[in-house]
């Protein structure tokens, strides 16, 4: 299901984070696209800020963690002031990559290649697997010590049935073991069936086991087969649906995966270009708060996290209350196993306090991948996570691999289907432009410059805002949302002095990128994207603030919750990204950038 582990790259501690958690996409230069990779990098370290304030926090549970305060001033923490910003990020990576422990419903050991030698296991091993303080063989000569249930040394294929250390020899001989998970091995001591799911990390093999339900038809080979039918089915349907409609795409989908996983709710995130989410899609239980709509900051999802979804990208949490299980492991190896591909791998106490706030008590996420390259090939670089498909439960409930399985090949179906619709979405959006701009180009063959803000179409449908002006031969002609002329007059003279050696400027929050008078526009233009088509004549485009495009039907406080904004809950985090993004707009895209920078071009050339 995953491909085989790596240890995450800790981001260069001299890229400085942002002081707030979605920074501002500015450029000097009207054709300059935005440095998305540098944005994610930054991330790491205000989700590192955000780990380190839940950490300091009173008690396991955090019950004194201020979730508003830590996500809008994450470097308010005194712990994240004792230490230098590289250290905790490196504290933050190892505890998601490395935190020694696994949720309970299943267990986990990791062997070594090719003798079969444990070199660590979960304390809850041998309960699961009945051993009942038998002696375990040992490859290791100590006849001092009084054998115990399952120990460091031992062959971990004398746990099993016959028939499934055979399978693990098999599978351990495979270059690419995780292709043939899950294996069906039986515990020698109980003869209980269980699902061995296997991945290579750097000292070993790691084999999760988990306990398989025989009375639980889906376990069966037949039930195997009926997930798949079922996914194939789903599939179809994706695959039935007309063109050009992404939203119908993704209501489809989450309606698909929530009859196939019995879960209370499933939603669609997509992942915005600020790396703020939103859900877009969402099918879910009668009489549960909607959350279709909700945005939230890009630290409810860290960046951590979203790595760990491009190599494992199915995620199950079956009960985000249980008490994880430690992971024993043997004192010769140099660091904490690495977890990144077990399916067991416990949730962060960040993130099993947020679900348990909110009522979700399990869960399953499954990435959203598409290519990002705009070929019709995937590549491993060109892997973009676009979003989350994310079920949530209001009690513990865990789903079979299998099923799991199926969900993730359904997912891959729903990413290549995606993809074209994107393309397709970007397609039709260059068509309207080149359409816009030979209408404007002909307005100015035929009539003086101003004709483009006069005339039917304007600047303003060029690209997607909310005013636009043009200032000519010291006139001004403003369109919709737009400053006054005194206030025009400000911003030029500005541009003149901090951006007189570029052609242009664009940024989704004035007040971010320098300019002194962002106050006095207030919320109304807080995004600005400029053309200089001389060194006294500009084109402008004009964005208010995003909080004014946002609406989410479970926003409204209702009086018989106690979440007042300090608890990690929807409702807070939806308060904090309008927080966020209170003096920002929506950020200007690469197509949209050079739509305006080749109208620029068009007209410094006509005058």
């Amino acid at each position: 299901m995953a491909s085989s582990s790596r240890r995450g790259h800790i981001p260069n501690s001299s890229a400085a984070p942002p002081t707030q958690n979605a920074p501002p996409s500015s450029s000097s230069s009207a054709a300059q696209p935005p440095v998305q990779v540098s944005k994610a990098i930054a991330q790491f370290s205000v989700d590192a800020r955000l780990h380190a304030a839940f950490e300091q926090s009173t008690g396991i549970s955090g019950h004194s963690f201020d979730y508003s305060q830590s996500v809008l001033n994450p470097s308010s923490s005194s712990s994240f002031l004792a230490f230098p910003e590289h250290h905790h990020i490196a504290a933050y990576l190892s505890k998601i990559q490395r935190g020694g422990h696994i949720q309970p419903f299943g267990c986990m050991l990791a062997v070594d290649e090719p003798s079969f030698r444990i070199v660590a296991f979960s304390a809850n091993a041998p309960d699961l697997l009945e051993l009942n303080h038998q002696s375990v063989p040992s490859l290791e000569d100590d006849n001092q010590k009084k054998p115990e249930p399952l120990a460091i040394g031992a062959d971990a294929r004398t746990l099993f049935t016959p028939s499934g250390s055979v399978l693990l020899e098999r599978a351990a001989n495979a270059r690419e073991i995780t292709l043939l998970n899950p294996l069906w091995v039986h515990s020698r001591n109980s003869g209980k069936p269980f699902y061995a799911i296997l991945h290579r990390i750097d000292v070993g093999i790691v084999i999760d086991l988990e306990p398989a339900r025989t009375e639980d038809p889906a376990l069966s080979a037949v039930g195997a087969v009926q997930s798949q039918k079922l996914a194939v089915r789903a599939i179809s349907s994706l695959q039935a649906l007309p063109g050009g409609n992404i939203k119908l795409l993704c209501d489809t989908v989450v309606r698909n995966v929530r009859e196939l996983t019995g879960y209370d709710r499933v939603m669609v995130y997509k992942f915005h270009a600020d790396e703020h989410g939103e859900v877009v899609a969402e099918s879910k239980r009668s009489d549960l708060e909607p959350y279709v709509g909700l945005h939230y900051p890009a630290t409810d999802i860290p960046q951590a996290s979203r790595f760990l979804f491009k190599q494992n990208r199915v995620r199950m949490i079956a009960d985000c209350r249980a008490t994880p299980v430690k992971v024993i492991q043997d004192e010769i190896l140099q660091q904490p196993l690495c977890l990144v591909g077990s399916t067991l791998r416990a949730p962060h106490g960040c993130h099993a306090q947020y679900m348990l706030n909110m009522g979700s008590i399990a869960s399953l996420a499954m990435a959203v991948i598409i290519n990002s390259s705009g070929e019709e090939e995937f590549s491993k670089s060109s892997m973009k996570l676009w979003g989350l498909v994310v079920c949530h439960h209001t009690s513990p409930r865990s789903i079979p691999f299998p099923l799991r399985y199926a969900c993730e090949f359904l997912m891959q179906a729903f990413g290549l289907q995606l993809n074209m619709e994107l393309q397709l979405a970007s397609q039709i959006s260059e068509k309207h432009i080149l359409r816009t701009q030979t209408l404007l180009c002909d307005m100015l063959l035929r009539d003086s410059p101003t004709g483009i803000v006069t005339q039917s179409p304007s600047i303003m449908d060029l690209v997607k805002c909310d005013g636009a002006a043009l200032y000519y031969q010291q006139k001004y002609y403003p369109l919709g949302v737009a400053p006054t002329e005194a206030q025009i007059k400000d911003i030029i003279e500005w541009l003149l002095i901090f951006h007189g050696d570029s052609t242009g400027l664009s940024t989704d929050s004035l007040a971010d990128a320098g300019y002194p008078g962002a106050s006095s526009l207030c919320y109304a233009v807080c995004g600005m994207a400029v053309a200089a088509i001389s060194s006294k004549d500009y084109l402008f485009w004009f964005r208010s603030q995003t909080a004014k495009e946002i609406k989410w039907g479970g926003a409204k406080h209702h009086p018989q919750d106690k979440d007042d904004g300090t608890r990690m809950h929807p409702r807070s985090s939806f308060k904090a990204f309008l927080e966020v993004v209170k003096s920002r707009s929506l950020p200007w895209e690469n197509a949209e950038m050079d739509a305006i920078h080749s109208l620029q071009l068009i007209l410094r050339d006509s005058f």
